[in-house]
């Protein structure tokens, strides 16, 4: 960006006359960080194409997610089950026709992605379900056992010592 194309013509000569030197530097330093903040927007933006949209949807019974990969097979997309966490993994590979062409816009994102859903604890990864059809997974997973809250009695002590009493 040139500082002569953001001021009117009329006061372009004296403005390079006089201070276009001397603020020079900082007007460069100033157009680097704009470059750089707009380039990490759009890698930004490519990777939120590349991460796919997903619902999460409960009832008493179960816990119902939908995931949309479009693009992508079964085979693409692996799914694990730790610590309460469910990962949906998946790779969006590039196509390898197009060496043959001249490609003029790319705005398809490929790589890999990584999505994790904390779930409640106790589910049990034998009982999950995923189906995946026309780049739609749908997983079901049921919902662990209600497991009540034990109430602990508080017991009276003196100086930070367990009571005799019972």
């Amino acid at each position: 960006m040139k500082l002569r194309h953001q001021v009117p013509s009329t006061l372009r000569n004296d403005i390079t006359r006089s201070g276009a030197v001397l603020f020079g530097p900082l007007h460069r330093e100033i157009d680097r960080l704009f470059e750089d903040f707009s380039q990490g927007i759009a890698a930004q933006q490519k990777m939120m194409h590349l991460l796919p949209n997903i619902d999460v949807a409960e009832n008493n019974k179960e816990i119902d997610i939908t995931v949309e990969m479009p693009g992508l097979e079964r085979g693409d997309v692996d799914m694990s089950l730790e610590d309460n966490v469910l990962t949906i993994r998946g790779e969006k590979k590039m196509e390898s026709h197009r060496d043959d062409k001249n490609v003029y816009v790319s705005e398809r994102a490929y790589g890999t992605f990584l999505r994790t859903i904390e779930l409640p604890a106790g589910v049990d990864s034998s009982k999950i379900n995923a189906t995946m059809s026309d780049g739609v997974l749908k997983i079901t997973i049921p919902k662990p056992a209600n497991i009540e809250a034990k109430k602990i009695e508080v017991k009276e002590g003196k100086n930070g010592k367990p009571s005799s009493r019972a």
